[in-house]
């Protein structure tokens, strides 16, 4: 695999692929390529359901409809199975978390090279930028600030159906008074579910943020096999078999985990909201 632009070591063409596009300094620095993905994403979600949904059919279904159908089930026998409150939001919730974090985590499956070289060519090309300081990252789920975005909405989410499910004084009540129901105990009380809240969006962010990015250094190391092949030789040839092989399969193996981590992050959102719905 060629060599990026300003990547002229295997140390400098980690370095480089683990940067993102920024704007802005400290606090408010905007990861432009993780906002700009995860809303291109977005739209191809909604543009494919909306357009299962228009030409859904009660005769023989498309295999668009077929899909979506299969998907919609899947997604609502588990919030059936989880969610034992009567919501209509919770199973459309579930459905756009699962879809949305999948694509983000599929993004691990395009050559770790393609866009960020495209993104290259176009900063040089037409921007005038230095090809050394043209960064771009395209998986949204590699990228903590995304991740703990969508944990701190369940996490304010919880709270909205807290309220509803149990009002706000009984909610109050329970915030207080559990795990140990004496006036005594309310400090130790309050320390624990602050606790305990808290640990429901960090735990949410941290598990897909540690599996995409780990899966998204896997295959730039694996991109490191031919980094230095700049002509044909018996060694470069098998090297160049070795990274198919081992990215081949990697890949497969990620495929896996991409899907079993929306799967956790949906179903993790799923009990929150029914643990924080029902009366206890």
């Amino acid at each position: 695999m060629a060599t990026e632009a300003g990547a002229v070591s295997p140390a400098g063409y980690i370095t480089h692929h683990l940067q993102h596009w920024t704007v802005g300094e400290g606090f408010w620095t905007v990861n432009v390529d993780t906002v700009l993905y995860s809303a291109v994403l977005g739209a191809i979600f909604l543009f494919f359901f909306r357009m299962a949904a228009k030409s859904a059919t009660a005769d023989v279904p498309g295999k668009l409809q077929n899909f979506v159908e299969i998907l919609v089930d899947f997604v609502d026998n588990s919030v059936k199975e989880s969610f034992h409150g009567k919501d209509k939001l919770i199973a459309p919730l579930a459905l756009t978390i699962f879809v949305w974090v999948f694509l983000w985590n599929f993004m691990d499956l395009i050559p770790v090279d393609l866009l960020p070289t495209f993104a290259t060519w176009v900063g040089s090309t037409f921007f005038g930028a230095d090809p050394h300081h043209v960064y771009h990252r395209v998986v949204p789920s590699a990228d903590m600030s995304a991740t703990f975005g969508l944990s701190m909405s369940v996490f304010l989410l919880i709270f909205v159906y807290g309220f509803r499910g149990k009002g706000a004084i009984k909610f109050s009540k329970e915030f207080l008074f559990h795990p140990f129901d004496h006036f005594l105990f309310i400090p130790f009380n309050l320390v624990l579910n602050v606790v305990e809240y808290l640990a429901k969006p960090v735990s949410l962010s941290l598990r897909l943020f540690g599996n995409l990015y780990a899966g998204e250094l896997v295959f730039i190391l694996i991109a490191l096999f031919t980094l230095q092949a700049t002509e044909v030789s018996v060694m470069n040839m098998g090297l160049g078999l070795a990274q198919f092989i081992a990215g081949f399969a990697w890949a497969l193996f990620h495929i896996l985990v991409i899907t079993l981590q929306a799967f956790v992050f949906m179903t993790l959102t799923i009990v929150y909201l029914s643990m924080a719905y029902e009366d206890h």
